[in-house]
């Protein structure tokens, strides 16, 4: 259990420019108070952010996510973090890059803060 916080905390230390880019949208709650954690451990996975209050999972992926054996992976990480009560919303790296605003619309809709 201890590895999967080492991993997590070195994780938060390697963030890519996507995952850096979102944080700066998620961190301070400006959410209106919703708070966001980053690279939390969720039984033998960690998510990208969640917001442990709301049971919401944001989830950034790269070209990786296409490949058959990963889809199947993801699908199989989803169901569980579902099973556990959890929401996961997927944005794409270059959702990220080119349509920041339309990535903080639609979490503005998926908390009902429009």
């Amino acid at each position: 259990m201890k590895e999967k916080y080492i991993k997590a905390r070195e994780l938060r230390h390697n963030t890519t420019p996507q995952e850096q880019k979102l944080w700066n949208l998620l961190k301070n709650r400006q959410f209106k108070g919703i708070k966001f954690v980053r690279q939390y451990p969720i039984g033998s996975y960690i998510v990208d952010f969640a917001c442990r209050k709301e049971k919401v999972i944001i989830e950034i992926d790269g070209g990786q996510h296409k490949i058959d054996s990963n889809i199947i992976y993801d699908n199989k990480r989803t169901e569980y973090l579902n099973s556990r009560g959890y929401k996961v919303y997927r944005f794409w790296n270059n959702e990220i890059d080119a349509n920041i605003e339309g990535v903080y619309e639609k979490l503005l809709s998926i908390f009902n803060l429009l």
